[in-house]
């Protein structure tokens, strides 16, 4: 912060104070009912690096929505209001009902005299209930099934309503229709009601940020086999879940892809996706990846609309013929059958090569008929570039592994002889190369071993066999370990 700003904040707040002190009335509402609300009083902007984070980058339109993966998004909007010289009572409305009040920002960089005194957020919405309620003590207009008319002030209602009038108390067990005078202070839609100091009079430009609830991204891919399994088509999608409480219309959209750190639980906050081909949104390649920080953010090249309570999706990636292999994996130990995946190079020589963000893959293959089959699907984590991607797509029907123990002998007080054997049968066409996993326990040292095995931690190991088509293979081995 310059020097300049600072002293026009220390004039500003010692100018509120005084000001404060000698009007009191000088700050006040102008509803006299009292309306459901958080308050927050601030001279500064409350978050430092909330600041820094919304005013990055210039926004080229009035509405910019960042959306993370975990349940959250900041908000970025320009809107044009008229404030007087001295206190203005400002309502911001068409805010997200699952606001965050406590991190608000507001910004006018053609006058950075202007800021917030005080701010509530008031979210008590008009309904039949709450309009009753406010008028507890007040003159409403009743009129009965029947058509009566009464004029009275309301004791009561809920099981019924008790009026009392010109002529005495009226106990009305049905009604047609109730009159107000008006809504009682109450809200159509969730709004932020400021108290705005301002040194100059005229229409200004006002940037407000603030994060919200609600919303949250995910990626999903679908994965095309050729017909030797050996290249694949891959379509890449973000689906954007808009539960906030408001539409925003004509946005900047960004997404960032990561794990980000969020203080706790104690904050704040009011209030199997089908994929269909006829709810996606424009073609593939929109996105414009970038580093940032510790993540990593997909900005989308055009403004989108994202409505509430809508689920959308945008293209994110597409590249044909990547060249993938088909692996299958025999843990003995953990599964009873022999696991198949797909593994692929994320990296610019496939076709691919950028950060993939965590989601789903859904993986198809065309038959005979040249129709598309559904393989199976699996959940991939954020994937940088040039790293190895591993879908598991289910498991080998032709392909059986059996894993007995021959031999388990204790050969001294604390240590053991164990003899392993795993049979593996091919009953395909073709012949399969397998990845066996054992896991060993304690201070092993491996005796015998009839194939060659590599060591991938202190307690895992790994074989690696080809089986002929319609054949079978044994893999034996024996360790001693100890505790």
């Amino acid at each position: 912060m310059n020097r300049n700003k600072l002293l026009i904040i220390i004039f500003a707040t010692i100018f509120i104070a005084g000001m404060i002190a000698l009007a009191p009335n000088a700050i006040k509402n102008d509803d006299p009912l009292t309306i459901s609300h958080t308050s927050v009083v601030t001279k500064t902007h409350p978050s430092d690096l909330l600041f820094e984070l919304a005013s990055a980058s210039p926004m080229t339109g009035s509405t910019e929505v960042t959306v993370y993966n975990q349940d959250l998004a900041l908000v970025k909007e320009k809107r044009d209001i008229t404030l007087k010289n001295g206190y203005n009572h400002v309502q911001y409305s068409d805010v997200a009902s699952r606001i965050d009040p406590t991190s608000v920002i507001l910004e006018s960089p053609d006058e950075p005299g202007i800021f917030v005194v005080e701010q509530n957020y008031e979210y008590d919405l008009v309904s039949s209930s709450k309009l009753l309620d406010k008028y507890i003590d007040r003159e409403i207009t009743v009129t009965d099934p029947e058509g009566n008319e009464y004029q009275g002030t309301l004791l009561s209602h809920g099981d019924g309503m008790i009026l009392r009038t010109r002529d005495g108390v009226v106990t009305l067990s049905e009604v047609a229709k109730v009159e107000y005078p008006d809504i009682a202070g109450l809200l159509t839609k969730p709004t932020l009601v400021w108290q705005v100091y301002s040194p100059v009079s005229g229409n200004r430009d006002i940037w407000t940020s603030y994060l919200t609830g609600g919303m949250s991204w995910k990626a999903n891919y679908i994965i095309k086999n050729n017909p030797d399994d050996s290249m694949v088509d891959i379509d890449g999608w973000v689906t954007i879940d808009n539960k906030a409480g408001t539409s925003f219309n004509d946005a900047s959209l960004k997404l960032i892809a990561g794990d980000i750190n969020r203080a706790s639980n104690d904050r704040t906050v009011f209030s199997g996706f089908y994929y269909d081909m006829a709810a996606t949104d424009g073609p593939a390649e929109q996105f414009e990846e970038e580093s940032f920080f510790e993540y990593h953010m997909y900005t989308l090249d055009r403004h989108t609309n994202l409505n509430d309570n809508e689920i959308k999706q945008i293209s994110l990636l597409s590249a044909n013929n990547v060249p993938v292999t088909k692996e299958y994996l025999y843990d003995g130990v953990q599964e009873d059958k022999v696991r198949v995946t797909l593994a692929m190079n994320n990296s610019e020589a496939t076709g691919l090569g950028i950060p993939l963000p965590k989601g789903v893959v859904r993986v198809y293959k065309a038959d005979s008929q040249n129709q598309l089959q559904f393989l199976g699907e699996d959940s991939i984590d954020h994937t940088p570039a040039d790293e190895k991607m591993s879908v598991s797509v289910g498991y080998a029907f032709d392909i059986i592994g059996e894993r007995k123990r021959s031999e388990y002998k204790k050969i001294s007080d604390r240590m053991y002889r164990v003899t392993n054997n795993i049979e593996l049968r091919n009953h395909k066409s073709d012949a399969a190369t397998i990845t066996v996993v054992e896991h060993l326990s304690g201070d092993w040292e491996m005796i015998s071993n009839s194939h060659h095995y590599t060591k991938i931690d202190s307690n895992t190991i790994e074989f690696e066999l080809t089986v002929p088509a319609d054949s079978s293979a044994t893999i034996t081995y024996t360790e001693e370990y100890s505790y």
